[in-house]
């Protein structure tokens, strides 16, 4: 008795959960850069030997790369392929693939939030707000027209890995914590785009099926409750009676 009300109530919670990601899925569809969150369901023989693992679902991050739009603003930068910009929070570093950047007032490339985006020499410091960007990081800057110096090298953005990407553990904000297995990109395998920014990739006819599948799938574990909870009460009756 005890394993069928501590599935059902497993069930419900997971149900729970997901409802809450996909709220959150739906109120980021239109946030550059940003991740769907999924909930992996522990496994049920999990459930029946840990009596709290009900009041606990796994968030994954679904790591696929969502479409590029073109903005046309030198200081939006898209990943076109695996990674994350590392920036500088106060409370150390943080890893985001949302790339519209900005400057800040002491001439220091910034996040929407005004946290400083690393390049892989520290902070990149521009004397203006039109900057060029490659296609593997490297910042520089053209002289004024009536100059004739070369464009000066400002740095080169910094783009990291992670072996896991899909358990990262979100910040808010659209930044994510360092997870295990932290690497450099390599010149050859970083994809910037300049100019544009990453769609999140979520897609919201997706989402609102899902919304609709775990609202039935929790009224019908509901209802099983109830009914199982009708039955043990007509057998104690009975049970009484007799």
């Amino acid at each position: 008795m005890q394993e069928i009300f501590a599935l059902t109530l497993a069930s419900m919670h997971n149900d729970m959960a997901r409802l809450d990601q996909v709220a959150l899925n739906l109120a980021n569809v239109s946030t550059p850069g940003f991740k769907r969150q999924v909930v992996a369901a522990r496994p049920f023989t999990d459930v029946l030997q840990d009596a709290q693992a009900m009041q606990s679902s796994e968030v994954l991050t679904d790591t696929r790369a969502g479409t590029l739009r073109t903005t046309g603003q030198a200081l939006d930068v898209a990943l076109a392929g695996e990674g994350y910009f590392e920036v500088l929070t106060p409370n150390g570093p943080a890893y985001t693939r949302r790339g519209n950047f900005g400057v800040d007032a002491r001439g220091r490339l910034v996040t929407s939030q005004g946290y400083p985006v690393m390049g892989k020499g520290g902070d990149l410091v521009l004397a203006g707000r039109a900057p060029i960007i490659d296609g593997v990081g490297h910042v520089t800057e053209a002289a004024a027209a009536d100059n004739p110096a070369p464009a000066a090298p400002i740095g080169q953005l910094k783009v990291v890995r992670f072996d896991q990407p899909q358990t990262l553990q979100p910040l808010g904000e659209g930044l994510v914590a360092a997870g295990d297995g932290m690497t450099v990109l390599p010149d050859a395998e970083v994809q910037l785009r300049q100019g544009a920014l990453e769609n999140a990739n979520v897609n919201s006819t997706r989402e609102m099926v899902d919304l609709i599948q775990t609202m039935r799938h929790f009224e019908s574990m509901q209802r099983v409750l109830q009914g199982y909870d009708e039955m043990i009460g007509t057998a104690v009756r009975k049970l009484a009676e007799v």
